[in-house]
């Protein structure tokens, strides 16, 4: 059965009185059980209001001291990649998942030692210890359930923190090389050849000799009887 730890944000004014708090004013938060709902309600009292409550009045399940701050407007930081500490409690939290018990706990641990959270108190009860915890700049109270974590399974737990903030991309399988060489590009064919069958090759054609011309006869013999007469 899941328990409602959702967060209590800080009243800007008095439940008693219903004063508008000043900025850095003293102020008396409590944690009541809301039987509506089966969870916890938060009322925050100025002091004026706060002692007249009587013993008539709601017993409060938690009661601390606190200062009440304006609220300052954050800055929206743009391309969130992964979420941090404090966000990802806020997101745990909300969604109220029984398996991160030990997740959200030791978040809690780690902004209470970053000096972002203070616990302001512990219960316990029946099914387990109750730590409260409020956030020092916003009063945001975050009930955290003790899950006692065993000291061998505290690195465990810090592992699946890791992953949590830091998830790792999912790497694609890449296809197996090749191992056979890939065949030749052949030359494109006549498509007039049938295929199948390598093309032929033409003959190349010789130059032809040209055939000399061989002397007449009747020059011969003119050339021979002029050269008697000179004789």
């Amino acid at each position: 059965m899941k328990e409602p730890w959702s967060i209590k944000s800080r009243a800007r004014e008095c439940a008693g009185s219903g004063r508008v708090f000043e900025d850095e004013e003293p102020i008396h938060a409590a944690i009541f059980p809301d039987f509506d709902s089966s969870g916890y309600l938060r009322k925050d009292y100025c002091e004026e209001a706060w002692k007249e409550l009587n013993s008539e009045s709601e017993v409060p399940f938690s009661h601390w001291k606190t200062i009440f701050k304006l609220p300052v407007a954050e800055e929206k930081t743009e391309d969130v990649v992964k979420d941090d500490p404090e966000t990802l409690l806020r997101r745990l939290v909300e969604e109220e998942e029984e398996h991160t018990e030990k997740a959200r706990y030791i978040l809690a641990v780690m902004l209470e030692r970053q000096k972002l959270l203070r616990e302001t108190d512990t219960q316990k009860l029946p099914s387990g210890i109750l730590r409260v915890y409020e956030h020092r700049k916003t009063g945001d109270v975050f009930i955290i359930k003790d899950p006692e974590i065993a000291l061998a399974d505290v690195e465990m737990v810090q592992e699946e923190i890791r992953e949590l903030l830091d998830p790792q991309p999912e790497i694609l399988e890449e296809p197996e090389a090749e191992t056979e060489a890939a065949e030749p590009e052949k030359t494109p064919t006549d498509p007039s050849e049938p295929e199948g069958e390598e093309p032929r090759e033409e003959p190349r054609e010789e130059p032809r000799e040209e055939p000399r011309e061989e002397p007449r006869e009747e020059e011969v013999s003119e050339e021979e009887s002029n050269d008697d007469e000179e004789e």
